[in-house]
Formats: structure tokens, sequence, C-alpha cells
């Protein structure tokens, strides 16, 4: 990436990293961009030029927004597997990275949640698009899980998929609002103990929501 690609991105990070917080705090509708130029530190001119308006920034901002969250899912569970760990282990990891993801971008996080509630949005297609890619790679570990035998074939997989994903952006802006004591260490072992007991079915054969392995009744 030659330098003024460079500059034009870091441009654009800081317009994101403006408007998102400003955003979240007073609204879309009460947020101008005078104070996002302000707030990133750039001439107003600067917003016009990378944006062609605030709603095209603020749809980009989902879009750069949710991109990262499912790389960071993606990453998380293609580590696990070069480790040689099983595809649970990899949902297990996308978990951690999905509440480190939130711990870093709360606002990002609080916004995203928040306007998916609305409807008369003119990004609310563009919203749906992105939330399944991020929900799509945890519903691409759940198959290969389901096709490995580690879970079983009853499985909805795209239900599932949507629920652990909700389970942990919920999860985490209850954390961050309500109990920021609480450590990400112990957050994630929470969660994780709700994943291996109700989808992986490991805390033993008869126990609820258990799920027989290979070869067992």
């Amino acid at each position: 990436m030659d330098s003024s690609n460079t500059r034009r991105e870091a441009t654009r990070r800081k317009l994101f990293e403006a408007a998102v917080t400003l955003i979240a705090e007073q609204g879309f509708s009460s947020t101008t961009v005078d104070e996002i130029a302000e707030r990133a530190g750039v001439a107003k001119g600067t917003v016009y030029y990378n944006f062609s308006s605030k709603n095209v920034l603020f749809e980009e901002l989902l879009r750069h927004g949710v991109e990262m969250l499912a790389g960071s899912l993606q990453n998380a569970a293609e580590e696990v597997a070069e480790r040689g760990g099983s595809r649970v282990d990899a949902l297990d990891a996308m978990i951690h990275a999905g509440l480190q993801f939130i711990s870093q971008y709360p606002a990002l996080t609080q916004l995203y949640v928040a306007e998916l509630w609305r409807t008369n949005r003119a990004w609310q297609s563009t919203l749906m698009m992105v939330r399944e890619r991020a929900v799509s790679v945890v519903a691409g570990v759940i198959r290969e899980a389901v096709a490995a035998g580690e879970l079983s074939e009853e499985i909805d997989v795209p239900l599932t998929a949507s629920a652990l994903f909700g389970m942990v952006l919920v999860a985490a802006l209850d954390w961050q609002s309500f109990q920021p004591d609480r450590s990400i260490d112990d957050v994630h072992a929470a969660l994780s103990r709700l994943l291996q007991g109700r989808v992986s079915g490991r805390q033993g054969e008869d126990g609820p929501g258990a799920v027989a392995a290979p070869g067992q009744p």
C-alpha cells in the first residue's frame, strides 16, 4: 500500500472512530458532520471527500466494524484448527475473540445492537447483510462440527449460529455496562460452559442438552 492510500485509510479510521463514538453518545440524528470532523481532528471537507454523506459514512461504518469482527472470529477459528483443536474448541475461541473485540470497541457494538431494532433506516438492508457476514462465519464452523460428528445432525445450524452470536453480543454489553469489574476470562468461562453443556453436550451423556458422540446410543 503506497503512502497516499495509507494516509487515506488512517483518515477514514479516524472518521469511523469519531462517528461511532458520537452516534453512540447522542444518536445518529443529533450528530452532525461538523462534530464528526471536529472529533476526528480533520476539516469538514475531508469528511465529504471520503464519504458523500453522513448516511454513507454510517453505512460504511457498519460494514467496516462488522467486517473487523468477522475477521477476528475467523482468525480465532483458524488458529485453533492450526493447533489441531476441535471445531467446538474453535467455537469456544470465537466466543473469546468476540468478547475481546467488543471490549475493545464497546461504542460500535452498542450502536450495532441499537440499529438492529430499527426498521426505518436507509441502511437497514446493509445492516442485515453485514450481520449475515458475521453469523455465517460461526455457521461455517458449526457445519464443519456437524460434518465431523462433533455435533448432532439435528442442530439447526443457522439458528444456533445466530444464538451464539447474539449471546456474545448481549452478554458482552451486559458485562461492560453492569459488571465491568469481571475479567474477560471470567466472562468467557461462563459462556464457555454454556457452549460446552448446551451445544456440544460435554457435560455428560445424560445432562441437559447432551449430544451423543458418534457410535454412542
